[in-house]
């Protein structure tokens, strides 16, 4: 078998804000072409670093951190030629979706980034054009981003970033604030996309969806590092593992049922007594 090929390798990845203790610490880790991987940790772990990290939105202030096979750091992404090559492979969705969103309409917010790559205008219409059919977003392709529901929001966003077609996709705490059908289709969406190959990077403290969208968890504890690395079903069923990282309160019961693939899902329910 071939050797996979990381996209990401963090060595020895520390990170911390300006006069703040570390937000992140010693974090070593592959990401590989074609993996769904899920981030989990409570809220304040560094899940979001992470995620910005690996975008190139901030650089390690210890270790390093690999993109493709070459160093990520602020100098190589000054350089026209590699930010331009990175920004292709590497979609980012923001938590906040009005944090990404910007144009006058939805048609024009996902041609935005395709027209940044200079592609020919037929081109562009046509990404678009599939785009806006493959989410069912045709109704809206007129309307301006900031009057749209939280979840068509959250749409626009995931559409802007498929429509430069990148290798990977980089998702920060995307069920956030959508509801319970919105987050259905986004699984969905999600589950899609890794069977065309891409490669599926999501944080979330959503224990719901993570059989779905993952194939390898990793799990951030709360002094910042990771405590626990390995397949959806064997961390979720690990119940002090996920009460040490406060990803479950004490009085928890998990279901497991069978969804449409066969596979056995886990739904956490919490009992406040």
């Amino acid at each position: 078998m071939a050797e996979r090929q990381a996209l990401f390798e963090l060595e020895h990845v520390s990170y911390s804000y300006p006069n703040e203790p570390p937000v992140l610490k010693d974090i070593n880790l592959q990401i590989y072409q074609g993996e769904k991987v899920a981030i989990l940790g409570a809220n304040g772990s560094g899940k979001s670093t992470l995620q910005k990290m690996l975008n190139g939105l901030i650089f390690p202030t210890g270790g390093i951190i690999k993109a493709f096979g070459q160093e990520l750091t602020e100098e190589q992404l000054n350089d026209q030629e590699f930010s331009r090559n990175f920004r292709k492979r590497v979609g980012f969705i923001f938590q906040n979706s009005d944090a990404q969103l910007f144009s006058p309409s939805v048609w024009e917010e996902i041609a935005f980034g395709p027209l940044q790559m200079d592609l020919p205008k037929a081109e562009i219409e046509h990404r678009v054009d599939s785009i806006l059919t493959m989410l069912d977003l045709h109704l809206l392709k007129d309307r301006p981003p900031f009057k749209l529901s939280g979840g068509e929001k959250k749409k626009v966003a995931i559409a802007s970033v498929l429509s430069i077609n990148p290798e990977a996709l980089i998702l920060d705490e995307p069920t956030n604030g959508l509801d319970p059908r919105t987050q259905t289709w986004l699984v969905e969406v999600l589950v899609k996309l890794h069977r065309v190959g891409k490669t599926i990077v999501t944080a979330t403290h959503n224990l719901d969806i993570v059989a779905d969208i993952a194939d390898r968890v990793i799990v951030l504890s709360e002094d910042h590092k990771i405590a626990a690395e390995g397949e959806p079903g064997e961390v979720l069923r690990n119940r002090k593992l996920l009460l040490d990282v406060n990803l479950i309160a004490d009085h928890y019961h998990e279901h497991v049922h069978t969804g449409p693939d066969g596979h056995g899902h886990s739904h956490f329910h919490h009992h406040k007594h």
